[in-house]
């Protein structure tokens, strides 16, 4: 996958950051240790005099450059198990004073044996999906502010809303709370303003409070860009290349499934994503305000069987919150 240069910044600047941080609190345990351990920053000197020692043996290159290189290794394995029993006698844990990474396998340096780390491609897709989002404009929304007053004694077709609704956000609240990247996904339908994108928007905020990575936005908006990137002439996009995220994130939320115009790019374009994250086991959440009988006829039934075979369904029940709160009055 290609990320322009702006990306590639902000993931580096990002390392850097993690890098300082970390070298900044190694160096901060081993100038508090040597404060209050004097023998440890003694043995410290020595193994520093080791350095210099091997530095110059490889400079030299005496005859007996194994022998005494044996020499200083067994010295310096010597002062670590001292600084070792030092550290465990004085009430700190045995690797207190070894540098700590966000990420262990490239030491946050982003890459390894000349390749990208995984954590550098996280954060390059952090970075691209954060640009992404942004053009979305969707509005702010937490479980914190979602009120189930607005359902309460409402009952439609003999179905009490405030049931419903309570169950559909407990069940929200637990999926977001138990996230990983195996967790199922979820089709949120019912008529429009009763809490659909709420809830979903709800989810991918908490989820990306954990550090995943969240894509989320109006299925107008995702296919608008792929369309656009799709039938470019030459040069890159300008937010990368788009299907690649909204396949590989860790959630994608697909705001408003069925608002879209009928064509075959957008359904090819849906069935591409809806299909190959089913197959990488990778969840998503999609919102329509139609209804399973309005689905079958929009769309193939490639795309209706996946969705209904594999997502959980959450039936969002109620009257329209947005005219609701236009009119200032909950009851």
């Amino acid at each position: 996958m290609s990320y322009d240069r702006y990306i590639y910044e902000q993931a580096e600047s990002a390392l850097n950051r993690i890098r300082f941080i970390n070298e900044t609190a190694h160096r901060q345990r081993v100038e508090e240790i040597e404060r209050k351990i004097p023998e440890i920053a003694e043995i410290n000197a020595q193994l520093t005099q080791t350095i210099v020692e091997l530095s110059k043996l490889f400079i030299r290159k005496e005859k007996n450059f194994e022998d005494a290189f044996t020499k200083i290794k067994e010295r310096n394995q010597q002062g670590q198990q001292m600084i070792t029993d030092l550290l465990i006698s004085n009430g700190y844990p045995a690797d207190y004073l070894d540098e700590q990474f966000n990420c262990p396998k490239c030491g946050d340096k982003g890459y390894v044996n000349g390749l990208r780390c995984e954590c550098f491609i996280h954060l390059l897709n952090k970075y691209s999906i954060e640009r992404l989002n942004a053009s979305a404009n969707m509005p702010e929304c937490d479980f914190e502010h979602f009120t189930l007053e607005y359902y309460r004694d409402k009952v439609i077709n003999n179905v009490n809303c405030y049931d419903v609704m309570a169950s559909n956000l407990k069940t929200c609240m637990d999926y977001a709370e138990n996230f990983t990247e195996n967790s199922g996904s979820l089709l949120l339908y019912g008529k429009t303003g009763v809490g659909k994108t709420h809830l979903s928007l709800a989810i991918a905020k908490k989820v990306a409070e954990k550090g995943y990575n969240v894509a989320y936005g109006s299925i107008i908006n995702y296919l608008t860009i792929l369309e656009k990137e799709h039938f470019r002439k030459g040069g890159e996009s300008d937010s990368g290349d788009t299907m690649s995220l909204l396949i590989s994130t860790e959630l994608l939320v697909l705001d408003d499934l069925g608002s879209e115009f009928t064509k075959s790019f957008y359904e090819s374009a849906i069935y591409n994503i809806i299909n190959t994250r089913i197959n990488l086991g990778l969840p998503t959440i999609i919102n329509t305000n139609l209804t399973s009988e309005e689905l079958q006829k929009k769309y193939n039934d490639r795309i209706i069987s996946r969705i209904f075979c594999t997502y959980k369904t959450l039936y969002c029940l109620g009257v329209d919150i947005r005219q609701i709160k236009r009119l200032g009055n909950i009851n």
